[in-house]
């Protein structure tokens, strides 16, 4: 009797091509490798291109403990108009003649939205109210109030400006999780006392993931299950290798005696010939696995 093949496992750098949903490259990396079990980490927009971190098989429960900051963006800001979405796709909300700007007053600006900030969610995002998403109330024309959340911005770098009464520049941002680049443009703009949007976008890392060593889906199509990258390596936590006398009692979700000390809750990869076999926090001189990934 033939053995059945092993179900693909591992971790995809996709360059995401715009006009797709991060779902939409879901569906595609799912029917390139033959397999449901995709998902993939941080969201980027339909018009957005660039890197989208997307887990295959067992690794889809690890996206919590993935290297997935900070992110970098190259985003083109346009000056002038303001939109109901924060960016191109939106119905226009406000216009003003723009040619006044200058660089030396953008740069101004920028190190007030430098650091742990305070963001406004836009309506367009995925968060919820009362039960339902915020963008399924944007297209209904609902608008409900959003409590501001922080935010940390670690470099904001503004070039390429071009004056104008549509003045537009390229902000060049290295972020934390959770920030919405098209309010970040908008906040420009309106610390400038001029309406803004987001009119293109660009992710150029997640983490140690960058744009330059992303799949394209063609690729991907190519090269199939040889362009996984293996969890163990995407992973950004300690490791600690187990013997044969451990390895019996992790399969059971049993604790190990541990072999390093850590500070209580500390989370480490427990290997087993250089395979993940378990995720565990350290506690009282043991690791207590949470995950397990039997062989």
């Amino acid at each position: 009797m033939r053995e059945a093949a092993a179900a693909p496992s591992g971790i995809l750098n996709i360059d995401k091509p715009a006009g797709m949903t991060s779902h939409d490259v879901v569906g595609r990396v799912r029917r390139a490798l033959r397999t449901k079990r995709v998902g993939h980490a941080g969201t980027l927009d339909p018009d957005a291109v660039g890197v989208l971190v997307v887990a295959v098989g067992i690794a889809t429960r690890l996206l919590p403990y993935l290297p997935t900051e900070p992110k970098e963006y190259v985003a083109r800001i346009l000056f002038g108009v303001a939109t109901s979405t924060e960016d191109a796709s939106g119905s226009v909300t406000a216009e003003a003649d723009a040619s006044a700007l200058t660089l030396p007053e953008i740069r101004a600006c920028l190190p007030a939205l430098t650091g742990e900030i305070q963001q406004v969610p836009p309506m367009v995002s995925a968060l919820h109210h009362e039960g339902r998403r915020l963008y399924e109330l944007a297209r209904e024309g609902v608008i409900v109030e959003r409590a501001a959340r922080p935010v940390t911005i670690h470099s904001l770098q503004v070039s390429n400006f071009v004056s104008g009464a549509r003045a537009h520049a390229t902000l060049h941002i290295t972020c934390g999780g959770g920030t919405y680049i098209r309010t970040l443009c908008a906040d420009l703009g309106a610390a400038l006392g001029l309406p803004a949007h987001m009119k293109q976008l660009t992710r150029e890392a997640v983490g140690p993931f960058r744009r330059e060593d992303a799949l394209s889906l063609e690729s991907l199509d190519q090269t199939g299950i040889t362009a996984l990258l293996p969890i163990e390596q995407a992973l950004d936590l300690p490791t600690v290798a187990v013997g044969d006398d451990a390895i019996t009692r992790l399969d059971q979700g049993q604790s190990i005696p541990a072999l390093i000390p850590l500070a209580a809750g500390d989370t480490v990869a427990l290997l087993y010939r250089e395979r993940l076999r378990a995720l565990a926090r350290y506690s009282d001189g043991e690791f207590k696995p949470f995950r397990v990934f039997p062989n």
